[in-house]
């Protein structure tokens, strides 16, 4: 069933309860003219807080499309975790590949940001345009593998401003080739329910002896990721299909 994602002022309710949801813009264009769906075709809208709403078209117009309510649910897709990925800028489309599989695999909000190694380096405005092009990969993304929320691409962090928002989470994972002593296996398993987890990401040339010393101080838990080595792009597929498989699928 095709699905829709939506801001709560185009939900329509009466006494409480939702009842008519009005889609706008490129999406209902996408009905009309794409998928030239037809009145009383059923499609599932989500409204950006976890519940989705199985609707029947009911007016059909290029700018407008509105949908009758027919039940209420919360998403049985969205983790029972918030993940944050911190991906430092890397280079290519590369980055476009790591927000796709990310979002499949849960996550809930991707911060880019800047290290010592990087190769790439981005102005604001060029940081901007990148984003609006990841915030879109997110949202079909999200419409392709049934989330019930579109994760948000953040603006451009430096370093250590991206290591002190994720040290803030419950489960804070600073994932370093040169850890040898702690796994994430053992991080997890010392954590049994978080309801945060972040999840710190380097560039193609990993990050450096001091950097990885600040985010120990910091309040990071650096882990190491096996006896193998990872791309950059498959390290953060990688973690959280870990994250899901011991968090989701062991309690499901």
């Amino acid at each position: 069933m095709p699905r829709f994602f939506v801001c709560a002022s185009q939900i329509e309710t009466e006494e409480g309860s939702a009842k008519r949801v009005r889609i706008l813009g490129e999406d209902a264009h996408h009905i009309v003219r794409s998928l030239r769906m037809r009145e009383g075709d059923s499609i599932t809208v989500c409204d950006m807080a976890r519940r989705e709403y199985t609707c029947r078209i009911l007016t059909l117009d290029k700018d407008c499309v509105t949908a009758g309510v027919l039940s209420v649910c919360l998403s049985a897709a969205e983790p029972p975790y918030e993940a944050v990925l911190y991906q430092a800028l890397i280079k290519g489309d590369k980055f476009d590949h790591v927000v796709q599989k990310a979002v499949e695999c849960g996550v809930c909000r991707i911060v880019p940001f800047l290290t010592e190694r990087c190769v790439v380096r981005l102005d604001k405005a060029g940081a901007e345009k990148k984003r609006q092009r990841w915030q879109r990969i997110a949202k079909e993304a999200a419409k392709q593998c049934g989330r019930g929320i579109v994760p948000q691409v953040c603006e451009l962090l430096y370093y250590k401003e991206a290591v002190a928002e994720a040290a803030a989470a419950e489960l804070p994972l600073f994932c370093y080739e040169g850890e040898e002593q702690y796994s994430l296996p053992q991080a997890v398993e010392r954590c049994r329910h978080p309801k945060t987890i972040s999840l710190i990401i380097g560039s193609e040339g990993g990050f450096s002896a001091s950097e990885a010393a600040f985010a120990v101080q910091s309040g990071m838990c650096s882990v190491g990721l096996g006896r193998r080595i990872l791309r950059t792009e498959t390290a953060s597929s990688f973690v959280l299909a870990c994250l899901s498989f011991a968090y989701e699928m062991k309690n499901s």
